[in-house]
C-alpha cells in the first residue's frame, strides 16, 4: 500500500506538470508573480521558470513531434486547440512600448492570435502619456483586436482551470523568442525540424543559462545572430524586388548579384552559427576568444614596475620582502606599486612587469588574461599563497605573452567552463606551482609553448595537459594524477599541422582514471590490417571510411577533436603491468623460510623488474610518438612527390617531431601507462 501510495502521488505531480494533466483537479499547481511597475496589474501565472526537460518533452512529444520546418505553426496550431481555453481569461499584453489589461473572448488558432477587448477598469502603462484609453481602442481596431499570443502574460487565477492556458502560451513565446529563426521555413523537409534545429538551440540556451559556456563565446553567437537576421532581411527585400519585376533589364541584373553574394553571406553566417549550437565543434571550430588579448607593450616611459600583492603586511614581512625581492640591485630606479588583489596587479601590468604576492589565502571572481610578458610569482611555498577561483565562469588563465613565467603559486578553480590555464601564444613557464583543476587541466595551443617544471595537477574532468599540433611542451619533473587522462597529444597526422615538439623528463604520472599518456591518429590501411590479424595483441578502434560525399573529412576531424577520449579508447600496446621471471619467483616464494636474506633479493628484484618496466614505458611512448611524426614525414613526401616536387628544401619537408621521453613513471592508471585513439 505504501508504495502504490507513492507511485499515485508520483503520477499525480507527473500529470500536474505535463501539458495534458488532468484539469478536473482542483487548485492551480503553478506559480505567481507581481508584474513590474507603477501600475496596479493583477498577479501572473509564473511560468518562465521551466526546466530544459519540461520544455524538451513538450516541445518532443506534444507540439512538434517528428514534424518538418515548414509544418511548424500547423503543428503548433493544433496543439494550442487541444489545450487552450479559447474565451473567458484575462491578460496582460506586452510590448516595448506599452503594457495593457485585455480580456480574450476568442482564438484564432492558424493564426496564433487572440482575439481580445480593453478590461475595465482600463489598466495602461508606458513609457509616455500618450496610450490613452482612445488611442488604445484605436490601435486594436487597426490590429482587428487580433493580438500574437505571445505577447500575451495569462493573468494569474487559482481555480486551476486557465493553468494549461498559461504553460501553453509559454511554451509559444519561448519557441519564438529563443528557438525559431526567419529562416527556418526554408530548411530543406527531410528532415526532422525537431532534432534538426530545436533541440541544439534549447541545449545551448540552458547550457548559457547555467554557465557552461564561456561568456566570450556567448557574445560571438549574438553577434553573428543578429549579423545573420540583418543580412537575411536584406535577402529577402532583394528577392522579393526580383520576383516582382518581370523585365531583364541591368538592373534586374545587378539585383540578382546582389542576392547570390547575400545568399551566399547568410549561409557562412547559419554554418557558424550551427557550429556554436552543436555541443562537440563549438569549442574547436567556432570560438577563438584569444585572438580578441591585445598586448600592452611597454609603458610611454619605458619604466617596469614591481606589482605587490599582502594579504597582510607586517614590519617584518615588508623587511623581508625589501631584503629579498625588492631591493636585490637597481634599487633607486625602482617603482613599486601595491593592490589588493591578485587579478588587479596583473590588470594593471605592462611588458617586463612583475608581479609579487604575498602570503594568503586570495578569492578571485575573474578570469586571468596575460597578453604580455611578466612574470607572477608567489613570495613563500605554494601551499602558502593559494589564489582560488570564486563564481562560475571560464578558464582561469589565458596567456598569450612572448614570455610569461608563474612560479610559486597554488591555483584553486571552481565552476568552470574551460581548463586551468590555456597557453594560447607565446612561451608560459610553471614553476613550482600546484593547480586543482576543475574541468581540462593545461592547453597548449597551436604555436604555443609550455614549459611545467617541478609542479603538481590534479582533479582534471579531461586530460591534465592536452598538447595540440605544432606546439612545444616541456614536462621536467612533475607529477600528474587523479585526472581522466594523464597527458593527451592531439592529431598531428594532418597536412595542415605540423608535429609537436614534446620533452618529458622525470615526471610522476599517476592513478588517472584513463591512460598515463594517450596518442591520438588516424589509422593507416596497413595497420588496420595488422591489428585485425593480431587481435591478442590489443584492441584499436576505427572508424570506418565513408564516402566523401556523405560525411566531408573535416567534419568527421572536428567530431574527432571534440570528443572524450576517454568514452571511446581501447589497450593499444599490450601488458604494462610489472612482470617477473619464473626463476625469480621460484627463488621468492620457494626459499623465504630457509634464506633470511631472499626477502632482500625477492624486494631488489622487484625494483630491478619494475624499473625495467618504467623504462619500457618511456621507450615505448618515445618509439611510437617518433614513428608517427616518421609517418607523417613519409605522407607529406608522397604529396610533394604526386604535386611533380622530385627535390625538396629540407628544412621545408621536415615535420619529425623532437621526442626526448625519459626517467617517466607510469603507476596505477586505469587503463594503463599509454593508448592510441586510432580513427
Amino acid at each position: 500500500p505504501g508504495l502504490q501510495r507513492e507511485d499515485a502521488e508520483s503520477d499525480w505531480s507527473a500529470d500536474s506538470w505535463s501539458d495534458y494533466g488532468s484539469r478536473d483537479k482542483p487548485g492551480t499547481t503553478l506559480g505567481r508573480t507581481v508584474p513590474d511597475g507603477n501600475v496596479l496589474f493583477p498577479d501572473i501565472f509564473h511560468t518562465n521558470h521551466l526546466l530544459f526537460y519540461e520544455r524538451f518533452s513538450a516541445y518532443q512529444d506534444y507540439i512538434l513531434a517528428d514534424c518538418k520546418a515548414s509544418e511548424v505553426k500547423r503543428f503548433i496550431a493544433e496543439y494550442l486547440e487541444k489545450v487552450l481555453e479559447p474565451s473567458g481569461w484575462q491578460a496582460i499584453w506586452r510590448t516595448d512600448v506599452f503594457e495593457v489589461l485585455v480580456g480574450v473572448v476568442d482564438v484564432n488558432f492558424p493564426a496564433l492570435k487572440a482575439v481580445v477587448q480593453l478590461s475595465e477598469p482600463f489598466l495602461c502603462e508606458s513609457q509616455d502619456s500618450s496610450f490613452t484609453l482612445e488611442c488604445m481602442q484605436e490601435l486594436l481596431e487597426l490590429k482587428e483586436h487580433q493580438i500574437l499570443l505571445q505577447e500575451l502574460w495569462v493573468v494569474y487565477d487559482e481555480s486551476g482551470e486557465f493553468d494549461q492556458t498559461a504553460l501553453a502560451i509559454e511554451h509559444v513565446r519561448f519557441f519564438y523568442r529563443c528557438i525559431w529563426r526567419t529562416w527556418d521555413e526554408e530548411e530543406e523537409d527531410e528532415f526532422d525540424y525537431f532534432v534538426r534545429c530545436v533541440e541544439p538551440r534549447l541545449r545551448l540556451h540552458y547550457d548559457i543559462l547555467e554557465h557552461r559556456v564561456p561568456s566570450g563565446l556567448v557574445v560571438d553567437y549574438q553577434n553573428l545572430l543578429s549579423q545573420c537576421e540583418e543580412l537575411y532581411e536584406k535577402f529577402l527585400n532583394v528577392r522579393n524586388s526580383i520576383s516582382s519585376n518581370d523585365s531583364d533589364s541591368e538592373a534586374e541584373n545587378v539585383s540578382m548579384v546582389e542576392g547570390l553574394k547575400l545568399y551566399d553571406k547568410v549561409e557562412h553566417l547559419k554554418q557558424r552559427l550551427k557550429l556554436i549550437e552543436n555541443p562537440l565543434l563549438r569549442y574547436v571550430f567556432g570560438y577563438q576568444k584569444y585572438g580578441s588579448l591585445q598586448a600592452k607593450g611597454l609603458r610611454s616611459t619605458g619604466a617596469k614596475v614591481i606589482h605587490v600583492v599582502p594579504w597582510t603586511m607586517t614590519p617584518n614581512l615588508l623587511q623581508l620582502l625589501t631584503r629579498d625581492k625588492l631591493c636585490p640591485e637597481f634599487c633607486e630606479a625602482l617603482e613599486i606599486q601595491f593592490h589588493r588583489d591578485p587579478l588587479a596587479a596583473v590588470n594593471a601590468c605592462y611588458e617586463g612587469d612583475r608581479v609579487i604576492i604575498c602570503p594568503g589565502h586570495y578569492f578571485v571572481d575573474g578570469m586571468f588574461s596575460i597578453a604580455d610578458s611578466v612574470e607572477l610569482e608567489g613570495y613563500g611555498l605554494p601551499d602558502d599563497v593559494v589564489i582560488e577561483k570564486q563564481g562560475k565562469g571560464d578558464n582561469f588563465f589565458d596567456c598569450t605573452g612572448a614570455n610569461i613565467k608563474i612560479s610559486n603559486l597554488k591555483l584553486v578553480q571552481h565552476d568552470a567552463v574551460e581548463g586551468i590555464l590555456n597557453v594560447h601564444h607565446g612561451k608560459t613557464t610553471l614553476e613550482n606551482c600546484v593547480l586543482q583543476c576543475e574541468t581540462t587541466g593545461i592547453t597548449v595551443r597551436t604555436s604555443a609553448e609550455l614549459l611545467m617544471r617541478n609542479s603538481d595537477l590534479y582533479g582534471a574532468k579531461g586530460a591534465g595537459v592536452e598538447i595540440y599540433p605544432g606546439s612545444a611542451c616541456t614536462l621536467l619533473h612533475n607529477g600528474i594524477h587523479h585526472c581522466k587522462e594523464g597527458i593527451l597529444v592531439k592529431n598531428f597526422l594532418d597536412e595542415d599541422y605540423e608535429a609537436p615538439r614534446i620533452t618529458m623528463v622525470n615526471n610522476m604520472i599517476h592513478n588517472n582514471e584513463g591512460y598515463g599518456v594517450v596518442l591520438v591518429r588516424p589509422a593507416m590501411p596497413s595497420e588496420m590490417k595488422d591489428t585485425t590479424a593480431q587481435g591478442t595483441k590489443g584492441t584499436f578502434l576505427f572508424l570506418e571510411e565513408t564516402p566523401k560525399s556523405s560525411i566531408p573529412r573535416i567534419f568527421l576531424m572536428m567530431w574527432l577533436l571534440c570528443m572524450t577520449v576517454d568514452d571511446i579508447l581501447f589497450p593499444a600496446l599490450g601488458c604494462t603491468q610489472p612482470t617477473q621471471a619464473g626463476d625469480e619467483t621460484a627463488c621468492a616464494e620457494g626459499s623465504r623460510q630457509e634464506q633470511p636474506g631472499c626477502v632482500t633479493d625477492e624486494l631488489e628484484l622487484y625494483k630491478r623488474a619494475e624499473t625495467s618496466d618504467q623504462t619500457e614505458n618511456n621507450s615505448e611512448i618515445a618509439n611510437v610518438l617518433g614513428a608517427t611524426s616518421a609517418k607523417k614525414r613519409q605522407i607529406h613526401r608522397k604529396r610533394l612527390s604526386e604535386l611533380g616536387f622530385t627535390e625538396a628544401d629540407d628544412d621545408l619537408m621536415s615535420q619529425e617531431m623532437f621526442v626526448s621521453v625519459e626517467g617517466n613513471q607510469f603507476k596505477w592508471n586505469g587503463k594503463g601507462s599509454f593508448g592510441i585513439f586510432f580513427f
